[in-house]
């Protein structure tokens, strides 16, 4: 078998499973071969949620969960290698983007050594358990070069997605939200435009404590815009910032919101939800109103597309241009990201840039990851 297969294993700020896709990238070909899925068990994605904000035996904790993460991970790609019919040795390389825990952005245009970005599930471990060589830790020598660290898939989407003569935008909207804006062929920026679903589904599970999120957008469809929580939400700083910028949980979480609440009158939870769904569409359709770019086309990506009322808010916001999911350019919106780490890992390999300093604001391109070389006697 030709070898040009790659894994990709993305796990989100959703924390709820992690994406794996196995991807050919051949000759500037991209195109996904097999997928899954599998579940993040629930006292892991506790575990996790705790190490995303300081607390007691940080240390300890942080490491045996790298390691668990990492044979999460690993078995992860066994059994998508699998049930796709394939054996490791097919695989070339994976990229594993691995479980974001702290993401602390430079707030100006170059970083020092207070910024950092920090991504577990031990790529030793996933190179060990698969035999396969892993590529990880892509977004800590984009800090280390002045940039934001995120977000990377631009590149990625710029690779798979741009079009002479037309003037696109990808939007993945994940826990948070990015956009990229491509002019044809050329990548002219890149950035994080604030929460994608993490407000709305932190919000539902407050609420309906059995559900991982809102299906459909149904409950916040059921409430109305509250205006004044509105124009409070969207004077967070974050919104002012122009350039290469990137976000997290770190900013947009349920603390926030709940210091925002406590400045209105007790309002109904599906009031909340309706407002935190509208406040996602505007930052959304705001960020890519701020470029300079006449957009043709949009395409959404990520958990956000399955939100139906989410995607008829943004619609609207962005009229005239129009709005699709990625699986019109031929990648399931589903599955970008993942299929993103696999091409950054098969760039790595071939000692090409990773990142896109137009979006990052890293002095220069870079070759993202360290490589950990698989044992294929597996």
């Amino acid at each position: 078998m030709s070898r040009t297969l790659y894994v990709g294993l993305m796990s989100g700020t959703s924390v709820d499973a992690i994406d794996t896709a196995i991807v050919h990238c051949s000759g500037g070909e991209i195109s996904l071969v097999a997928t899954r899925e599998p579940p993040i068990p629930a006292d892991v994605r506790g575990r996790i949620a705790q190490l995303s904000h300081p607390g007691d035996n940080e240390i300890e904790r942080l490491g045996t969960l790298d390691r668990e993460l990492g044979q999460l991970f690993a078995d992860a790609t066994l059994e998508t290698v699998s049930i796709a019919g394939l054996t490791p040795a097919d695989i070339t390389a994976i990229g594993s983007h691995g479980q974001t825990v702290r993401h602390r952005p430079p707030s100006g245009s170059q970083a020092d050594c207070k910024n950092f970005t920090l991504q577990i599930g031990d790529p030793n471990t996933i190179a060990e358990g698969t035999g396969i060589t892993t590529v990880a830790d892509f977004r800590r020598r984009d800090m280390a070069a002045g940039g934001q660290g995120a977000p990377l898939a631009p590149a990625f989407h710029a690779a798979a997605f741009a079009k002479t003569g037309v003037n696109r935008a990808i939007v993945n909207i994940g826990g948070l939200a990015n956009a990229t804006l491509l002019a044809g062929q050329q990548l002219l920026e890149g950035f994080d435009t604030g929460p994608g679903n993490t407000l709305l589904d932190l919000w539902a599970r407050c609420h309906h404590p059995s559900w991982q999120y809102d299906l459909d957008g149904n409950w916040a469809a059921s409430g109305a815009i509250n205006g004044a929580l509105l124009a409070n939400l969207l004077q967070h700083p974050y919104l002012e910032k122009q350039g290469p910028r990137s976000t997290g949980k770190e900013e947009f979480n349920l603390s926030w919101l709940d210091s925002c609440l406590a400045e209105h009158p007790p309002l109904a939870p599906c009031d909340v939800q309706a407002t935190l769904l509208e406040y996602t569409a505007i930052t959304i359709a705001r960020g890519l109103d701020n470029c300079d770019l006449n957009l043709n086309e949009v395409y959404a990506c990520g958990g956000g597309v399955h939100n139906t009322a989410l995607l008829q808010r943004l619609r609207h916001h962005l009229e005239p241009a129009a709005l699709e999911t990625t699986i019109t350019l031929g990648i399931d919106p589903d599955w970008v990201e993942a299929t993103a780490f696999a091409w950054l890992a098969c760039q790595t390999l071939a000692g090409m840039n990773g990142n896109a300093p137009a979006v990052t604001g890293a002095l220069g391109p870079r070759v993202l990851g360290g490589v950990f070389a698989g044992a294929r006697s597996v």
